[in-house]
């Protein structure tokens, strides 16, 4: 019955788009978007781009739609749509940061680098692109490259947070354990409700084997504000060290139905188990 529904209502909702005009269905995406309808919405865009498949302006409405698309779970669609924006705006700072960033989460790290390569050719002072680029040689383990792209970001803007938060986890990752909780801290200590440093400083507790602090800083994200993907994972392996197993798996299988990586969520789920 739930299914023939949404058959009626999407029937109705392709028959009623059929009389709107192009500007029309794009304005009703907004109206969708408003009530977080994103299917709808999603919809909305798909018929404008129906109506006038030539029109100049569908590169917009494919980037939108790729937005809405991933909001929705749906990457690979998400994916399509973003490369479809591209092919006659192949220089476009906007779409290749999200492209980049969507090939970052499916894995595609090699992708994600060329696409931020592009962007940073065109406008070589993209303090996200440089950011984003400086974590990705961070896990091809190229950190001089890493450490480049973080003080660049410096150049541009002395103050920025994300160059010294890029700092942090370069120097983690280095194994230099003491600069880096220096710098997690002095980041705390001037924004003490950035719920990312706090995860970053858990992170880091726990490589230096300092559970009870890692744990202090998680359960103050959990207490006041929404915990990642991420850092159900790193409560997990807190607990599998601490050999509370099924706890740790529940924490596993959370990150899991937020969207962590499976393949990996299973080999801890293996661990756990043993």
């Amino acid at each position: 019955m739930r299914v023939l529904l949404i058959l009626i209502s999407l029937f109705a909702f392709l028959e009623n788009s059929s009389a709107q005009t192009y500007q029309e269905l794009i304005e009703k995406s907004y109206d969708y978007l408003d009530k977080n309808d994103l299917l709808s919405a999603e919809e909305s865009l798909k018929a404008a781009l129906r109506k006038e498949p030539a029109n100049p302006l569908n590169y917009a409405l494919l980037t939108n739609l790729g937005t809405i698309q991933r909001r929705q779970g749906k990457k690979e669609e998400a994916l399509l749509s973003y490369t479809a924006a591209l092919s006659g705006h192949t220089g476009n700072a906007t779409i290749l940061e999200n492209r980049a960033s969507l090939y970052n989460e499916l894995g595609e790290t090699e992708k994600a680098l060329n696409d931020y390569n592009t962007l940073l050719i065109a406008e070589p002072e993209h303090q996200e692109a440089l950011y984003c680029r400086g974590l990705i040689y961070i896990q091809l383990q190229n950190y001089i490259w890493a450490e480049q792209d973080f003080d660049k970001l410096l150049e541009i803007n002395e103050k920025s947070v994300r160059a010294r938060l890029g700092h942090a986890i370069l120097e983690k990752m280095r194994g230099n354990f003491t600069e880096s909780e220096r710098i997690f801290n002095y980041l705390i200590s001037e924004m003490p409700r950035d719920w990312v440093l706090y995860e970053g400083r858990a992170d880091l507790y726990f490589m230096m084997g300092k559970n009870a602090r890692a744990m202090a800083d998680i359960n103050k994200v959990f207490s006041e504000s929404e915990p990642t993907a991420n850092l159900y994972v790193l409560r997990g392996k807190i607990k599998l060290s601490q050999y509370e197993n099924e706890r740790a798996v529940l924490d596993f299988k959370k990150a899991e139905s937020m969207g962590y990586n499976k393949e990996v969520i299973a080999d801890l789920i293996k661990l756990a188990e043993k």
